[in-house]
């Protein structure tokens, strides 16, 4: 099932007295109002990485790709190549 919200797929939620759909991108839960995001437009992983500061970028893109931090930093703060 995918979010009607952020459209992200739902997963099943059974920390609550009944199970619930929830999605754990944005928060929404089946049955719940839509509310006001429904009209945000959707961003782009790279718009997301771009409006980051370097440091956040860093620390972002060497947990996902599983490499240290410190060689990251030295390699994307390397202007001369």
């Amino acid at each position: 099932m995918q979010c009607p919200r952020c459209g992200a797929k739902m997963e099943l939620d059974s920390h609550r007295k009944y199970d619930v759909m929830m999605c754990y991108e944005c928060g929404y839960m089946e049955g719940r109002n839509l509310g006001e995001n429904i009209q945000e437009p959707k961003i782009s992983n790279f718009e997301r990485l771009r409006a980051m500061s370097f440091n956040e970028a860093v620390v972002f893109l060497s947990k996902g790709c599983g490499i240290a931090e410190d060689k990251l930093a030295a390699w994307l703060g390397d202007t001369e190549n």
